[in-house]
């Protein structure tokens, strides 16, 4: 890997990520919102940054996204839904992503291996959902995890060693779960970034449209 465009660069994860690749004489161009004021939610803001780049690199990651937006907890129950909270995590964490994956056909080299990957998270799994709760935030990373389904398959017809997958982290300490960790096990966000980098550079193209955990296990749809 020589080059790296990490999205959501100013966030725990997209840091320490950067800081490892850095570290291994990688090329690596960031954005975020609080560094760059490059915006999910602002269609023509990534229209017009994404379209001054030329690429082509090697990995892009989007590694943005939101448990509470505007002080909006996650639901306990499907009473708590309002249309205005569902819609704020729909643009943060699926309709941005999926805006950033229609430039990767002209960002991405055909030539060689690539990546794209976008944070999902395993609450966004279907087929692991036991709780219930969270729905909002739910909804958008299942359809996350869709997008990036579709979008490898459409990327693969012209870029047939691309790799194009979702990736749950796992629970990582970081202002984005400070409020939600609990009792739960969590890593530092450095070991986070070594987890994710080591699963992506064993990832083939015949994975491509996958979801994967930080170990590098499929995760149910």
């Amino acid at each position: 890997m020589k080059t790296a465009l990490i999205i959501g660069a100013s966030g725990g994860i997209g840091q320490a990520i950067c800081h490892r690749l850095r570290g291994q004489g990688v090329a690596v161009t960031t954005l975020s919102r609080s560094t760059d004021g490059f915006d999910l939610t602002d269609p023509a803001g990534i229209e017009s940054v994404l379209g001054k780049l030329s690429g082509p690199f090697d990995l892009i990651l989007v590694a943005s996204g939101a448990l509470e937006i505007n002080g909006a907890a996650p639901e306990k129950t499907m009473r708590a839904v309002t249309a205005q909270t569902m819609m704020d995590q729909f643009a943060l964490n699926a309709v941005g992503p999926a805006l950033i994956l229609g430039h990767a056909s002209r960002l991405l080299p055909r030539d060689r291996r690539a990546i794209f990957a976008v944070l999902s998270a395993r609450v966004g799994s279907i087929g692991d959902n036991r709780l219930g709760g969270w729905v909002s935030y739910r909804a958008a990373k299942a359809a996350v995890n869709q997008i990036v389904h579709t979008g490898a398959i459409e990327l693969h017809r012209t870029h047939q060693q691309a790799i194009c997958v979702a990736l749950h982290p796992g629970t990582v300490k970081t202002e984005f779960t400070r409020k939600y960790l609990g009792r739960h096990p969590a890593v530092a966000p450095d070991e986070a970034a070594e987890n994710l980098l080591t699963v992506m550079a064993h990832l083939t193209p015949a994975e491509t449209g996958g979801f994967f955990d930080w170990a590098g296990d499929p995760v149910p749809w």
